[in-house]
């Protein structure tokens, strides 16, 4: 199977995903962090003056992104990261709650001014995004508990895996198994269920409605361990690859952003950061300009 689990330049995805720590951070990460003086002299005078940062998150997958139990405080890997972005642009920081397909249309329409969400870069998202790598991840598939259908990585053909909408993993990835692994070989394909968040998706494994999840490696693995006799999470991990904060084309702001993660990267905060959610080892050394990721 050429779509294997495999390193990068950004180091070894750990064969879980990143681990697994459930622990809700509700505290502000980038309390006492100072604005970085390189970085806000990059900010568009538009910018500065409003003050403030407009972020999209979808707050449906933990841990990378979702609500507090309070049902009112965005927590998770990305907030935290916006948080410090705009700590850093000495900026105060707005989190729109806005599902995952409509955001890049948002930031199309200066809606927003970008999304931390664990968006994979593609060649059609860079044709109207600027996009930065901040962190890695890979994907996988999380099946009701003890794996009732005996899928395995390499042998999903015939069975019904929920997606989410607008996910690289039904744009791209589960496109990409069904051709390799079973069409070209005359096997059943791959069904794919399109639901609004990962944890629709859960919901209808749980209840043996479909057959799995295929999703980011960090979310599945978060949700079992958050419920360890309810799901299974199928290795090896699938394309780790450094996924990206996105703006829109050309966005003034883009070389500040760029400045600012850098700066996030090369502080304590960053491991801080990883390390709270359970990402030992999904770290990147720099906040390089994304490219294509694999045909």
């Amino acid at each position: 199977m050429s779509l294997t689990a495999c390193s990068t330049n950004a180091g070894t995805v750990p064969a879980g995903g990143g681990g697994a720590a459930t622990t809700e951070h509700t505290d502000d990460i980038s309390a006492g962090v100072q604005p970085d003086p390189a970085a806000v002299a990059l900010l568009p005078a538009e910018v500065k003056a409003k003050g403030t940062l407009v972020t999209a998150e979808d707050l449906t997958s933990p841990p990378t992104t979702f609500m507090a139990s309070d049902n009112k405080t965005p927590i998770g890997f990305n907030p935290d990261i916006a948080r410090l972005i705009a700590a850093k642009l000495g900026l105060k920081l707005d989190i729109k709650n806005v599902k995952f397909d409509v955001i890049i249309p948002g930031l199309q329409g200066n809606r927003y001014d970008l999304t931390v969400s664990t968006m994979g870069t593609s060649a059609e998202r860079l044709k109207v995004l600027d996009m930065i790598n901040y962190f890695t991840n890979g994907s996988t598939v999380a099946t009701a508990a003890g794996n009732p259908k005996h899928l395995a990585m390499d042998s999903l053909c015939g069975a019904t895996l929920g997606v989410q909408s607008g996910s690289t993993q039904e744009l791209k990835w589960l496109p990409k198994l069904n051709q390799q692994n079973c069409v070209s070989k005359g096997k059943d394909p791959i069904k794919a269920v399109a639901l609004p968040s990962v944890s629709d998706a859960l919901t209808q494994v749980a209840s043996r409605r479909i057959d799995g999840v295929f999703y980011d490696a960090t979310s599945l693995t978060w949700a079992k361990a958050k419920q360890p006799n309810a799901f299974d999470v199928l290795q090896p991990v699938l394309n780790p690859l450094p996924v990206a904060v996105a703006l829109n084309l050309n966005s003034p702001l883009t070389p500040a952003v760029q400045a600012a993660l850098q700066s996030i990267i090369d502080s304590p905060k960053y491991q801080e950061a990883l390390s709270r959610w359970g990402f030992t080892g999904l770290g990147v050394t720099k906040a390089e300009r994304s490219k294509p990721q694999p045909k």
